[in-house]
Parts: C-alpha cells; sequence; structure tokens
C-alpha cells in the first residue's frame, strides 16, 4: 500500500467518526425537543357563573314625558277690575275654590235693574190676562168686536214674551255677578301668577289669571316602536302595567296603560301610549322626562346568562363553556333581549351549565381553566 492509499484510509475513518459524532450530538437535541412538546401549558383562571331558567316579564322600555291628566287656563269670564287674589303661586287647591274676585258692583247693579224690569213687566202682564178674562164674555155677547177682543189676546201674548225675555236677562245677569268670584275649575296645582291684584281684565283677550294643572293622577306619554303594536294589542285587554322611575335614589312607580295612539307616526315609526299613575307623594311633575318600562307578559323558563359571558365574532355569538374536568369548549349560541344584567339565550345553551364570564381572551376550544370563583350577579353570590 502505498503513501496515498493510506492516506485515503485515514480519511474515511475521519469522516466516520465525525458522522458517528453528528448523530450522536443529534439524538439529546430531539429528546430535548419532545419533551419541550409534551409540556402541558398552564391553567387559564377565569370566572365563571351558572345559566340560570326562570320567567321574566317581557318589556319594553322608551323615554318618555310627564304631563298633567288635565290642564286648564282659569280666565276671567266678564270684565273688571281684579279686588282680590286668595292663593298663592304652586298652592294646591280644590276644585270650586276661589281663586280670585273681580269688582261686582256694577254687576250686582245690573242684576237688580234686570229684577226691577222683569218685575214690572210681570205686573203688566198679570193685568193683561185679567183683561182678556172681563172681556172674553162681552165678545161672546158681541158688546165688542172681535178685533177689539183679538188685540187684548195680542197684548198680553206680547206680554208674556216680554217676561220670557226679562226672565233671561235676570239669569244672565246673575251669571255675571257669579263669574265676579273666579273659581277653579278643576283640583291641581297653581303656577305662576300672571295677574296681579288692581289690573283690569277682559272676557275675552286678557290671556289667563293662573294654569292649574291636575297632578293626581298623572299621565306618562312615551313612544315605542311601531313593530311591538300587535303584541300590545293582543295582551292590553289585561291592563298592561308601567313603571317609571323619577330620579336613580327613588323606587319606581307602578300605572295601568290608559291609551295607545290610532295611527303610526310615519316620520319616527313609532306609536304613541299613555299610562296613568296615581302619583300620591307627587314624585311625578309635569314635563319631566322619565324613563318608561311597559310590562307585557311574563315569558316562563327562559335560560339566562351575564351580558359579559357572551362573545361577539365574525363567525357568530358564542360562550365558553366549562365541563367538569375543567376544560373550556366554545358552544354556538342564539341571543334574544336583554334582561336587567342578564340576555336571554334562545338556542344553544341549558340551564345550569357553566359559563365563563371573564376572562376568554387567553381562552381557546379544549384549554385548561382555573376557576378563580363562581360569580351570579343575579343572585349577588360568590
Amino acid at each position: 500500500m502505498n503513501d496515498v492509499s493510506k492516506r485515503r484510509g485515514a480519511s474515511r475513518r475521519t469522516v466516520r467518526v465525525r458522522a458517528s459524532g453528528w448523530v450522536l450530538a443529534a439524538v439529546p437535541l430531539g429528546l430535548a425537543c419532545s419533551n419541550r412538546r409534551q409540556v402541558t401549558p398552564p391553567a387559564v383562571p377565569v370566572t365563571v357563573a351558572q345559566a340560570e331558567q326562570r320567567t321574566v316579564p317581557f318589556e319594553i322600555t322608551a323615554p318618555g314625558t310627564v304631563e298633567p291628566m288635565r290642564a286648564v287656563a282659569v280666565s276671567a269670564q266678564v270684565s273688571g277690575i281684579v279686588t282680590s287674589v286668595r292663593f298663592r303661586e304652586g298652592d294646591d287647591v280644590r276644585e270650586g275654590e276661589v281663586l280670585g274676585q273681580i269688582d261686582p258692583r256694577p254687576y250686582r247693579n245690573a242684576l237688580q235693574q234686570a229684577e226691577a224690569t222683569l218685575a214690572r213687566d210681570l205686573i203688566q202682564l198679570a193685568n193683561a190676562r185679567r183683561q182678556v178674562e172681563r172681556y172674553q164674555g162681552l165678545a161672546q155677547s158681541e158688546y165688542i168686536t172681535t178685533e177689539q177682543f183679538e188685540a187684548l189676546q195680542t197684548s198680553a201674548q206680547a206680554l208674556e214674551a216680554t217676561v220670557q225675555s226679562d226672565s233671561a236677562a235676570v239669569d244672565n245677569a246673575r251669571l255675571n255677578l257669579e263669574y265676579t268670584t273666579i273659581r277653579s275649575p278643576i283640583s291641581g296645582r297653581t303656577g305662576s301668577l300672571l295677574i296681579k291684584e288692581g289690573n283690569v281684565v277682559r272676557a275675552q283677550g286678557s290671556g289667563p289669571l293662573v294654569t292649574v294643572n291636575q297632578t293626581q293622577p298623572i299621565l306618562v306619554r312615551f313612544a315605542v316602536p311601531a313593530p311591538f303594536l300587535p303584541v300590545i294589542r293582543q295582551h292590553q285587554g289585561g291592563g298592561l302595567v308601567a313603571r317609571v322611575r323619577p330620579t336613580n335614589d327613588t323606587a319606581s312607580l307602578s300605572g295601568t296603560l290608559i291609551f295607545v295612539d290610532n295611527a303610526v307616526d310615519t316620520t319616527t315609526g313609532t306609536i304613541m301610549l299613555k299610562a296613568r299613575f296615581a302619583n300620591p307623594g307627587g314624585q311625578l311633575w309635569p314635563g319631566q322626562f322619565v324613563t318608561a318600562t311597559l310590562v307585557v307578559y311574563e315569558e316562563r323558563d327562559v335560560v339566562l346568562v351575564p351580558v359579559p359571558a357572551v362573545v361577539e365574532a365574525e363567525g357568530g355569538t358564542y360562550v365558553y363553556v366549562v365541563s367538569t374536568d375543567n376544560q373550556a369548549e366554545t358552544r354556538p349560541v342564539v341571543v334574544g333581549r336583554s334582561v336587567g344584567d342578564d340576555v336571554v339565550v334562545t338556542q344553544g345553551l341549558a340551564a345550569g351549565e357553566t359559563i365563563v364570564t371573564d376572562g376568554q381572551l387567553r381562552l381557546f376550544p379544549g384549554a385548561r381553566v382555573q376557576i378563580r370563583n363562581v360569580t351570579d350577579p343575579r343572585r349577588g353570590r360568590s
């Protein structure tokens, strides 16, 4: 064997050794990668709650405006000088209560004059009737002509008409005298006093003395979308309940729906409703803005979940359900209306299933979860 052959043999042995070294070095590296793939990811901490089944009301909520049951602008029915005002602005008054007085002297004099005229004409009528009776026999005996007797009858009939006119004048004068005392036509609360003592008022054109609003009971007017009209009409016969909350720190008041408008507003696509409230404490005030809730009917055996549990994605709406071995899985659901802090699930979920309400961003199907606490905001339990 020459030198060249010896060198080639040594090179082959070197390559084999080096190749063997690469294989041996590669074995621990592959084992390390395999060990890393087998490491279980840590559990994701989440907050969960249970889907609940219960009876909930079907409600329609809309902004509303309080308006008085009746509002009357009290005006003078006769002209004259206001001699007194017997209420203060903002007072509660009763129907028939005296609010003010107009100088009654001209109207008292007019009544006396009308009564005197009536008395005079009554005397003349009585005399004419006696003449008719006296001359009736003479006319039958032809001691007087028929024309003379008919003239007496005509005079008596004319006086009867005059007496009727005088009686009407007396009634009108008496009514005008009564109108000098201004009374409240309804029970309610007075507003700003627009005419003061000493002002001259006129029967036409002087404006109201004051406006009285009836606040017990009181109305709340609100508009709901027209698509709700069929269900409202379907249950209207049972007397639908409406609720309003005057302020955030007061309890809600309950009333009754009394009016559904006869046409849909074409500009807004809504229909006007009115509900009546007893308002015993005067919490509702005319012109006040409130949120009205109309309770249409009770919906039974509805599955509810907290609103944060529902995740909306491009593929649809879903929730994360926690299985018995603490693994999360996505569950497509169909949701309906909101009920307070909950939402109705119409398809895809059963009552009693555990769902994730917080921590969904770190979850994926099959992920292990660590339940931090079980929170049910509807029951106040954790």
